[in-house]
């Protein structure tokens, strides 16, 4: 039974495909189109379906949409609008009566447009795909019997506890909102989910840090991570200005009160005006009062179900620094985070609840281990590009020792291997890696990704080797968490260790991705350093690269030093009238020297 799951409904635009219960295939759209979170500039693009995704996802399964049994869309809009539409054809939603079953947030002239659009998204599948992908779309019969809209919050659960090692958990979602709900607890028992209380809008955690982003600056819905790096080099200055505003209550409840930031903090900072430690404090206050709310939640949701493990998603569990102060603080014995805790995750989440539902079945089939879900390309395909592309290249005898080497030079490359990360985080598929020696090493890649100075870099580390250069570390695959760099190692991994001392890590094994472990055993051995610098091969506002087609273009206009693409190998060249000039034997300042 194949199962395709759908998110469209907010941002993250992604799908995935499941075979009885296994997950075969997974990304975000924007890996395609190129437009971050899925976004188009476009009006209404929000809610398209992401059919370059779904093209994707079924191409691996080597199905046709038709062959599909069913499709999981991780919304249910009649949650909003009311059981009686469903089932219909075609639905209009008059303005007025649309206005009546939303709140404030979709309080105006399109809301019936965006809930229409999801009812409608079934014609959407079969009359709205582009034509060149007609290979696996054209003469799409999909009728509303195969469709499921699933609660967006159920699908984040799923995402969570569906994916997770555990045949029995708590399971907590948080995030901006879904249809009613922004907050869930539920017991996960086999592949089932039993909700024992939720919280409601307007009362949301996840849009008070969006609009405590907004506030700072920067883009809500996306750049909420910036917020969180902000916190390190603050005070707690407002702390009882967020404790005033989130407020907790009994049973796992909670309410926002009095959000007008303005008059509170004062006029929101322009995108491009400087940091100052006016800004810097109120993201640590907002950074700290979360994870006091976190921890209460969840010693709530502890004593209420007796559970030793937790399973986490959500936007909100994209947070590293508070999943380790719940982790560190907290009373469960266990946390598993959903690596695309956003809204792409959802699609995930959907389809396997759809799939355990439809077939039935208690017992899981699928454990999620890596992340490594999307699109790969073979050496063949790779090295025909880079031929026609008359792209200087040489292939590497071992992959592993050759980049090594790259990198003990104190070289940045680009990494491109294997099958792409599903989620926000690239963990070494589609990787910037450098050396973590050189204290300037973290700027150095700020300044190459034109990133902002206070952002930090996170470190991979092999996994057997991970609690002798972090404390208390263990499997931590993810980049979900951050840990304490250990004292006497602080020196030796610079360019990693934030602010407050920590790194967010990601762990790797043999098993999750070898060409990957490989690069850092061959490092190990040339440094003793068992740890890379690790960030995602983009340049600022661009989704992280997909195809050889994005890597080899974002190389060639970014200022690093090579490119690692399958088994080949490019690094760039300085060409006068009588001289060639390669980064691979030369120092920036000797070509520069030697340039007439």
């Amino acid at each position: 039974m194949y199962t395709l799951g759908i998110n469209a409904a907010f941002h993250d635009s992604a799908a995935c495909i499941v075979k009885n219960g296994i997950l075969l295939a997974a990304t975000e759209e924007e890996r395609f189109t190129h437009f971050k979170h899925g976004k188009r500039p476009v009006p209404f693009s929000t809610w398209e379906l992401p059919f370059h995704a779904i093209d994707y996802c079924l191409k691996v399964a080597g199905i046709h949409i038709n062959e599909v049994d069913h499709i999981a869309y991780s919304f249910d809009p009649y949650l909003l609008i009311g059981e009686q539409y469903r089932g219909k054809e075609t639905i209009e939603i008059p303005f007025e009566e649309g206005r009546s079953h939303l709140n404030d947030e979709f309080a105006n002239p399109w809301e019936p447009l965006f809930l229409s659009s999801i009812i409608n998204a079934p014609g959407q599948l079969r009359d709205g795909w582009p034509h060149h992908l007609q290979q696996r779309f054209a003469g799409c019969n999909i009728g509303r019997e195969k469709w499921h809209f699933v609660e967006h919050h159920v699908a984040h659960a799923a995402s969570a506890f569906n994916c997770s090692p555990h045949k029995n958990a708590a399971v907590m979602t948080v995030d901006g909102r879904g249809e009613l709900a922004t907050t869930t607890y539920s017991i996960g028992q086999g592949q089932q989910l039993h909700r024992i209380g939720q919280v409601n809008m307007p009362h949301s955690l996840g849009l008070l840090y969006e609009e405590v982003t907004t506030h700072l600056g920067f883009l809500h819905s996306s750049d909420e991570y910036k917020v969180m790096a902000l916190a390190s080099y603050g005070k707690p200055e407002f702390v009882n200005d967020f404790r005033e505003i989130i407020h907790i209550g009994n049973n796992g409840q909670y309410t926002i009160n009095n959000q007008n930031l303005t008059g509170r903090f004062g006029p929101k900072r322009l995108r491009h005006e400087e940091f100052t430690s006016h800004h810097f404090n109120i993201a640590h206050s907002l950074q700290l009062v979360l994870e006091e709310a976190l921890l209460e939640l969840t010693g709530w949701l502890y004593q209420e179900t007796g559970e030793q493990n937790l399973c986490l998603a959500g936007g909100v569990a994209l947070n590293c620094v508070a999943n380790a102060r719940i982790r560190d603080k907290g009373f469960f014995k266990n946390i598993w985070v959903q690596p695309a805790s956003g809204d792409d995750g959802t699609a995930l989440g959907a389809a396997l609840w759809v799939d355990a539902q439809q077939r039935k079945n208690d017992e899981k089939a699928f454990v999620m281990d890596h992340c490594y879900w999307g699109p790969q390309f073979s050496d063949a395909e790779i090295e025909k590009q880079l031929k026609l592309w008359k792209v200087p290249y040489r292939k590497a005898h071992n992959i592993a020792e050759e980049t090594a080497d790259i990198l003990a030079q104190d070289k940045i490359i680009g990494w491109y291997q294997g099958r792409m990360e599903f989620g926000p985080r690239a963990l070494g598929s589609r990787s910037i890696l450098a050396s973590p020696i050189n204290p300037a090493m973290q700027a150095r890649l700020n300044e190459v990704k034109d990133r902002e100075d206070f952002r930090p870099v996170a470190p991979v580390v092999l996994q057997e080797k991970a609690h002798e250069w972090f404390n208390q570390a263990e499997y931590s695959p993810f980049m979900l968490f951050i840990y304490d760099v250990k004292e006497d190692k602080a020196d030796q991994i610079p360019a990693v260790r934030h602010t407050d001392g920590t790194a967010r890590i990601q762990t790797i094994n043999e098993q999750q991705h070898k060409d990957y472990y490989d690069l850092l055993k061959a490092f190990e051995r040339k440094t003793g350093v068992p740890v890379l610098v690790n960030t995602s091969f983009n340049t600022l506002g661009k989704p992280i690269v997909c195809t050889p087609r994005d890597a080899v273009e974002c190389f060639w206009s970014s200022p690093f030093d090579a490119l690692v693409i399958g088994s080949f190998i490019i690094e760039k060249e300085i060409q006068n009238d009588n001289h060639i000039y390669s980064s691979a034997n030369l120092s920036a300042a000797q070509i520069v020297n030697e340039l007439p």
